[in-house]
């Protein structure tokens, strides 16, 4: 399927609409550890902010949050699949992504016929502790090779000097977390992201 190629990932419906105001055209709500009432409510302002500005919203791991909302795109993690109901987002046309590391993973994703299939991290990252090695470059096109006609994103330690480089060796998405929300001027970087994408 055909994605904008830059992704960022926020943790707030302010944040998303933030980086809408800058072009972002896909973006991630992911939240970690909140009520699920404050979860129902940014995922409520989210998607609305989106369907404004005639983007799309990918809730990260709350499947039942966001089918309930009328989201049209969940990403799951590994852990995340074991109690997701696939069949129920499917029916009612919820897209869908999945996080990969390895090539076990690699293999259950595809077994669901995810939309996308994401690898990471491929540069060290600061974001979070993470027990995989960085991927590289040339695990991307491996990844590509693979997973034929879905969409690759490439995640972890992504800047904008980096993003020829993976475009190049096989992503068809860049997903960005830290460069954009840490940067001085998130809107400034935002755009320079969209700019670079669209010029590799």
């Amino acid at each position: 399927m055909n994605l904008p190629r830059v992704y960022p990932i926020v943790d707030s419906a302010d944040w998303v609409a933030r980086l809408l105001a800058h072009g972002a055209r896909l973006i991630q709500l992911r939240i970690k550890d909140a009520p699920t009432s404050h979860l129902e409510a940014e995922i409520a302002r989210a998607r609305a902010h989106c369907r404004g500005a005639g983007a799309q919203l990918v809730v990260n791991d709350y499947w039942e949050l966001a089918l309930a909302a009328g989201c049209d795109f969940v990403h799951l993690g590994q852990g995340d699949l074991e109690g997701a109901d696939v069949p129920a987002l499917r029916r009612a046309g919820v897209r869908l992504g999945i996080s990969t590391h390895d090539e076990r993973e690699r293999e259950r994703a595809l077994a669901l016929d995810p939309d996308y299939i994401a690898l990471g991290p491929i540069y060290p990252t600061t974001l979070k502790v993470m027990p995989w090695a960085p991927q590289g470059l040339a695990r991307l096109g491996e990844w590509k090779r693979c997973i034929g006609r879905r969409a690759l994103v490439a995640i972890g330690g992504l800047t904008v000097a980096r993003l020829p480089q993976v475009f190049a060796a096989g992503a068809d998405v860049a997903a960005v977390v830290s460069d954009v929300v840490r940067a001085a001027d998130p809107g400034q970087r935002i755009r320079q992201w969209l700019a670079s994408a669209a010029a590799a």
